[in-house]
C-alpha cells in the first residue's frame, strides 16, 4: 500500500508562503508520503481552472514540481456536479472535466476523481438526491467525460458518497453496467458510505462495497469519523471509531501497491495518520 495525501491539507494551516504547489509538495515528500490527491484550484491559488486554463504547460510544470519531490498524482480531483440542472452550467462543468483529462493524461496522474453531485444547483442532498431519474442523469452527463477518458487513455473514477446520488455500491454497480467502459473506475471512501443510519452496521457495509466493487477499484480514501449531533464527522484515521482490519485485508490480499490518499488531516495529524495505517497494515 502506498499511502499519500491531500496535496491542500499540507501547510494548510501555515502562512500564505508555505502553501505553494512547491512547499506543500516539499513537506509531503518530508512526512513521508509517496503519492497525492491533487486538486488545482486548491493548491495553486488566484487561478479559475476553466478548459482556458488547462495547458500543456501547466500538466507538464505540475508533474516536473512532483517528480522533484518523488510523489506520484494519484487523483487529479475535479469534484463538479455532472446532474447540474442548468444547461449552460453542465457544458462548462463537461468542459472542466475533459480539461482535466488532457492534463491527466500528461501529468501521469492515476485518475481524475470525482463525487456523483445531486440533481441541485447547490450540490446538496435533497428529496431527489437518491431518486432513479437523479441516477439517469448522472450517467447521460457521466458518459461523454468517459469517452474523452477514453479518447486520452486515462481514466474517470467516480466516488460513492451517500450524500450523492451514487450513495451506495448498488448504484455505483448501476453507472459500471450502463457505460461499460475500462476507462471507468471506483475511488473507495468506506466512511463516504455511512451515515448515523448505518454507522452501527459499518463492518456490514464496507464488506458489500469492498465484495461489490472490488475489481473497480484504483484508489482508496482513508480517514476516520465520529459520532455528533445531526450525524457523523470526518476526522483523520486513527482518531474515530473506524477498524480497518478488514479494509487493509483486503487490500494487502487484492491490491498490491494500492495508492491509499489521507483525508481530513492537519498539520499535526498526518504523521500519525500515516503511521498508525502502516503499523496495523503490518499487521494484518
Amino acid at each position: 500500500m502506498q499511502i499519500g495525501i491531500r496535496l491542500h491539507d499540507v501547510n494548510a494551516a501555515l502562512a500564505p508562503e508555505a502553501q505553494t504547489l512547491e512547499a506543500r509538495a516539499e513537506t509531503a515528500q518530508a512526512e513521508g508520503f509517496s503519492c497525492v490527491h491533487l486538486a488545482l484550484g486548491k493548491v495553486i491559488r488566484g487561478v479559475d481552472f476553466d478548459s482556458r486554463a488547462l495547458t500543456e504547460g501547466l500538466a507538464l510544470y505540475v508533474k516536473r514540481v512532483l517528480a522533484r519531490f518523488g510523489l506520484d498524482p494519484a487523483v487529479l480531483g475535479c469534484y463538479l456536479n455532472l446532474a447540474h440542472p442548468d444547461p449552460e452550467q453542465l457544458l462548462d462543468i463537461q468542459s472542466r472535466y475533459y480539461g482535466h483529462l488532457r492534463t491527466a493524461a500528461i501529468l501521469g496522474a492515476g485518475v481524475v476523481g470525482t463525487e456523483t453531485g445531486a440533481p441541485n444547483a447547490q450540490y446538496r442532498l435533497d428529496a431527489n438526491t437518491h431518486s432513479r431519474d437523479a441516477l439517469i442523469t448522472f450517467i447521460r452527463n457521466l458518459a461523454p467525460v468517459v469517452e474523452r477518458a477514453e479518447h486520452w487513455g486515462v481514466s474517470v473514477a467516480i466516488e460513492p458518497v451517500w450524500r450523492h446520488i451514487v450513495c451506495d455500491a448498488d448504484r455505483a454497480l448501476a453507472v459500471l453496467d450502463a457505460i461499460r467502459s475500462p476507462n471507468l473506475r471506483i475511488i473507495f471512501d468506506p466512511v463516504n458510505l455511512l451515515h448515523s443510519g448505518n454507522a452501527d452496521h459499518r463492518d456490514r457495509v464496507i464488506q458489500d462495497a469492498m465484495e461489490k466493487l472490488g475489481e473497480h477499484i484504483a484508489v482508496i480514501h482513508l480517514k476516520d469519523f465520529v459520532r455528533e449531533e445531526g450525524g457523523l464527522r470526518a476526522v483523520a484515521a486513527g482518531t474515530g471509531e473506524m477498524d480497518y482490519r478488514s479494509i487493509l485485508r483486503f487490500l494487502k490480499g487484492y491490491k498490491p501497491y494500492v495508492q491509499a490518499t489521507l483525508e481530513n488531516t492537519t498539520n499535526d495529524s498526518a504523521v500519525q495518520a500515516r503511521e498508525f495505517l502502516e503499523g496495523l497494515y503490518a499487521q494484518v
